[in-house]
């Protein structure tokens, strides 16, 4: 990873924090403490070595870093806000994909339970901007939630509905990794925050509010 191409949010003997753009692949990047998918954008942690990597994955294991996304969905969203509790396996239709199942369908105790919170922050016509926490790290939670909700990430190529209409000038999925809180091997507690791209932002502004 060339330093050169993202923006730095923080950096100490231990850790990195990195406005990820979308466009990068995580998986590539040496000792990433957490994952964000491909075309997501927003605050990753890098470890400087393997001891703070240990540290810092396990309170990622046991839930105990605060995670908050910012997303633009399709349609609009009936609840101002809501939980969605599932358990997500990988899709036997696409192996690219992860699926909602729920208690009762065939091999269901292999699969993970997910939990995600939402609250709406702002309606368009069509869209909603919602706020996402997700209280499990599995792999697209965010973006499958909200597909089995009816309501998928606007620009979702993978998730998103045959046809399914896009807000002009978005060439990629509207979510965003903008608040993160974590405690530091010296002991302190951070909190992370990164602000909207601007293609993002203009992609709200060309959007008609309700």
């Amino acid at each position: 990873m060339q330093k050169s191409k993202v923006k730095i949010i923080y950096e100490d003997d231990n850790l990195l924090v990195i406005d990820k753009p979308a466009g990068v692949v995580a998986d590539e990047i040496p000792r990433r403490i957490h994952r964000l998918d491909k075309d997501t954008s927003g605050i990753l942690l890098v470890a400087k070595n393997d001891k703070a990597l240990e540290f810092l994955q396990k309170q990622f294991k046991e839930r105990e870093v605060k995670k908050k996304y910012l997303a633009l969905v399709a349609g609009n969203l009936k609840k101002e806000e809501g939980v969605i509790e599932t358990l997500i396996g990988r899709s036997p239709g696409d192996r690219r994909k992860q699926k909602v199942y729920l208690p009762g369908e065939p091999n269901v105790q292999e699969k993970r339970k997910a939990v995600t919170e939402y609250k709406v922050l702002q309606r368009f016509e069509n869209y909603t901007l919602i706020k996402v926490e997700p209280k499990t790290g599995r792999k697209h939670q965010i973006r499958t939630h909200l597909a089995y909700l009816g309501h998928p990430v606007a620009g979702d190529k993978l998730y998103g509905f045959k046809n399914q209409p896009r807000p002009e000038g978005l060439k990629r999925q509207f979510l965003h990794a903008s608040y993160l809180k974590v405690k530091l091997p010296n002991g302190k507690t951070k909190e992370f925050k990164s602000e909207l791209p601007n293609e993002l932002k203009l992609c709200l502004q060309n959007l008609k509010p309700l």
